[in-house]
């Protein structure tokens, strides 16, 4: 494989870049409140949540179905974005829990901060870090979230080895994100731009379960995400061609 992780890093950084500062811009994936909407998410909820967290979401399903989070819990959600997933999480783990939110992506850091400013909730923080080296303590968590952002990682073996570093035993990793029911071909794993649109880092399913359970993880549910597809045409052609899709995992960190 020829990605090189700082380039690979300037793509994606620079494609959320604009879904943070244009997010009704034209992208090969949904974006904002009907994709929310549409994969699960309580519209209750989203009333709570400050507008400019929503209107830049990019996440690949809905995983909180999977085990409730329970009040007092510590979350960590990887790759937090514009701060949408990190305050659905903070209403439901309440004033005795708290959520961090971990991105590697400046605007979005920026506008996540901003929507913090101007949300009712005092149980959220943001910092900047990697998936692949993550600025926290061991078991600090009691549960990882993630949507979408795990598949943008070329060394996705270290990004679990991290999380279950970050998790206390027993807790849970509780996560979407796009695999594929296919083994891609080098031309398409080699190609940064399809990397930063979810496709290229993408791994055949169940050879990703494996590299969970390989990392120290119990699976214990899978779930489609049916609902979601790729808003570009071009995207979605090439979705089709290796069965590219969306699916929710809780794993346990044994």
């Amino acid at each position: 494989m020829g990605i090189d992780l700082q380039e690979l890093r300037g793509y994606i950084a620079d494609m959320y870049t604009d879904v943070a500062e244009l997010p009704r811009g034209k992208f090969h994936f949904p974006t904002g409140r009907p994709i929310l909407e549409l994969l699960g998410y309580s519209p209750e909820l989203l009333d709570k949540i400050p507008s400019g967290a929503l209107e830049s979401f990019a996440g690949v399903g809905y995983h909180f179905d999977l085990e409730p989070l329970r009040e007092g819990e510590r979350v960590l959600d990887l790759g937090s974005g514009a701060g949408t997933d990190a305050f659905f999480a903070a209403l439901q783990v309440g004033a005795k829990g708290h959520v961090t939110g971990l991105d590697m992506t400046e605007a979005m850091l920026e506008k996540a901060h901003s929507n913090l400013e101007v949300s009712s909730l005092s149980n959220v923080s943001f910092r900047k870090g990697y998936a692949e080296s993550l600025p926290l303590d061991d078991q600090s968590f009691d549960v990882v979230i993630s949507n979408g952002v795990i598949n943008l990682s070329p060394v996705k073996d270290t990004v679990f080895s991290e999380i279950r570093r970050v998790l206390v035993p027993g807790g849970r990793l509780m996560f979407s994100d796009i695999v594929t029911g296919v083994e891609l071909p080098d031309s398409v794993r080699d190609n940064c731009a399809l990397w930063a649109e979810c496709i290229g880092g993408a791994q055949e399913s169940k050879r990703y379960l494996r590299q969970i359970e390989k990392a120290g993880f119990k699976i214990e549910k899978t779930s489609p995400n049916e609902s979601y597809s790729f808003s570009q045409d071009s995207t979605e052609t090439a979705a089709q061609k290796f069965q590219v899709h969306s699916i929710s995992i809780l794993a346990r960190r044994l």
